[in-house]
């Protein structure tokens, strides 16, 4: 099993900034880029909890379709989906998984 701690300080030497959160007391934050992952221990080391998302102040902004166009939304509140935020969120996101797999970034 990985150990959380070692992951952790992966994660940060790759330029991800962590935080915590009053509303996820179990889950450990994840930001780069205005991107976002939650963490949670499991008995494999850290896991994503749910999909990364875009940063929306406090909120996590998820993928979703309005109207014919992909927005990150969160509540009420919309950002655009635009080819340049997708790849920036894919590379978050398969960065992340590398580190967590104990490889390291491309």
């Amino acid at each position: 099993m990985p150990d959380p701690a070692e992951q952790l300080q992966r994660i940060y030497l790759a330029g991800f900034e962590l935080q915590t959160f009053d509303r996820f007391p179990k889950c450990v934050g994840v930001v780069r880029d205005h991107c976002i992952a939650l963490l949670v221990p499991s008995v494999e080391g850290l896991q994503m909890l749910g999909t990364p998302g875009w940063r929306m102040g406090e909120a996590i902004g998820v993928l979703t379709e309005k109207d014919g166009r992909k927005v990150f939304q969160a509540k009420q509140e919309l950002v655009d989906a635009t080819p340049e935020r997708l790849e920036i969120l894919r590379c978050f996101r398969a960065d992340l998984q590398t580190i967590l797999a104990g490889q390291s970034p491309a």
